[in-house]
């Protein structure tokens, strides 16, 4: 097991290079769905922040921020609808080969992809209910980080929240993930970069302490199983 006391900032996860094959980029996207499903936790996160948000305002508008395959986005606009509630999804990357990917996938009519940042979209004057990500943090510099994060409050409307969601470093996190993944190296992770990369992702993640740390002052950190850190905060419902 690797040294996991502190961030391996310098390791590089191999779908973020922009010569990364291609049939296994998409592999990658399409085994998103069933990854996150398992690890992610966001159906807790629905039920519980989401949902009561929807029925209180009638009309959600949803950032999902470095939406990679698209997965949650599409998720989260299926139980919306399910649930009664009109849902205005918006689903953002930088990457081109993402949104070209995921805006083609069953189930993406409706959603808006963008290939765009959040400072284009604070720029735009844009705004939103609910502001998201999944596992994004631990991709990005300090410098990233804290601009994520000032955007993500900008881009709040009165009333309205941000939950981004990420992994806990940690020895159990890194052991769980290798032993349920080795198995399936040959089958449904084949010919994908989810095992290697979720290793990397680990080794660059947070730890609770350290998120709460780089997040400064109206942000707070919740834990949850299995190896999930929340950062969040509220956006009041009246603001300058």
């Amino acid at each position: 097991m690797p040294d996991l006391a502190s961030r391996a900032v310098d390791a590089r996860e191999l779908m973020d290079d922009p010569q990364a094959d291609d049939r296994m980029l998409e592999r990658t996207y399409a085994r998103f769905a069933p990854v996150n499903a398992v690890v992610s936790g966001w159906r807790g996160v629905y039920r519980r922040d989401i949902r009561p948000l929807a029925r209180r305002k009638g009309v959600l508008r949803v950032l999902d921020v470095g939406a990679g395959g698209g997965d949650l986005a599409r998720a989260l606009q299926r139980r919306l609808r399910a649930d009664g509630c009109v849902a205005r999804v918006t689903a953002l990357d930088l990457d081109e080969r993402a949104i070209r990917w995921a805006a083609t996938r069953s189930g993406s009519h409706g959603v808006r992809w963008l290939c765009a940042s959040t400072a284009d979209l604070v720029r735009d004057g844009e705004e939103f209910d609910v502001v998201l990500s999944n596992h994004l943090l631990h991709h990005l510099t300090g410098q990233e980080l804290s601009s994520l994060l000032d955007d993500s409050r900008l881009l709040t409307a009165p009333g309205g929240l941000v939950i981004h969601s990420d992994i806990a470093r940690g020895r159990t996190a890194y052991a769980l993930f290798a032993a349920a993944t080795l198995p399936l190296a040959g089958t449904l992770l084949a010919d994908s970069f989810i095992r290697a990369d979720g290793l990397t992702s680990i080794r660059r993640s947070y730890t609770a302490g350290e998120l709460a740390a780089a997040a400064g002052d109206g942000w707070r950190v919740e834990q949850r199983m299995p190896a999930r850190l929340l950062l969040r905060t509220e956006q009041d419902d009246a603001r300058p």
